[in-house]
């Protein structure tokens, strides 16, 4: 079998020398500038072109976002501010002693002055004896009542005596007196009041109230 013969070239000479080195560090320049460009090239998007739509299809973007437009604003719910205090001063008339209030006094009732029908003088006598009167009553000689001639029955009388000036009212029940000089027949409760029973008859003043 017959062998193979390699036959190298030998550069020998400086020249070959500097040549082949250049050589290796072109090479080496080059692979290296490939890669670069390689690399860089497949890493570098391509421009991105931007169409521009239609106005009138771009939708029209919402000025105020949904949610903040369907929530309805709430205002801040006001709160209670205190009434001021109000402050009393207290006057100068409430700064005295206090004292009990009065009481209301009764006030006696004022009654009209009862109109005078007729008016005269005559004697006036008095009895006690227990009858029955012209008006059908029992006689009481304690109550203010007199006899009369003529009067009507219940009419109110005003009996007073001259001499000292006492009066009294008597309401006529009965009929009488039948002696010459005399007017009204007393019960004895009127008589004692206006003069003293021992006298038994005095001179009068009378007035019949209407």
């Amino acid at each position: 079998m017959a062998g193979r013969h390699f036959r190298t070239r030998k550069f020998s000479s400086p020249a070959g020398i500097a040549a082949t080195a250049a050589l290796g560090v072109a090479l080496a320049v080059g692979g290296t500038v490939g890669a670069v460009q390689l690399t860089s090239g497949s890493a570098a998007p391509e421009p991105a072109v931007a169409e521009a739509l239609p106005s009138t299809l771009a939708p029209a973007s919402p000025s105020v976002s949904p949610s903040a437009s369907a929530a309805p604003s709430l205002s801040p719910s006001p709160t209670a501010t205190p009434s001021p205090t109000a402050t009393r001063t207290q006057a100068a008339s409430r700064s005295k002693t206090r004292t009990a209030s009065p009481k209301p006094s009764a006030t006696a009732k004022k009654t009209a002055a009862a109109k005078v029908l007729e008016s005269g003088s005559c004697g006036a006598s008095f009895y006690d004896e227990g009858q029955m009167t012209a008006n059908g009553e029992t006689f009481n000689p304690d109550a203010l009542t007199a006899a009369h001639k003529t009067l009507p029955f219940n009419t109110k009388v005003r009996v007073t005596n001259p001499a000292n000036g006492k009066s009294v009212v008597v309401r006529i029940n009965d009929r009488g007196p039948y002696i010459d000089g005399r007017c009204l027949d007393l019960s004895r409760a009127a008589f004692a009041a206006i003069a003293s029973t021992d006298l038994g008859e005095v001179s009068v003043k009378y007035e019949v109230l209407g």
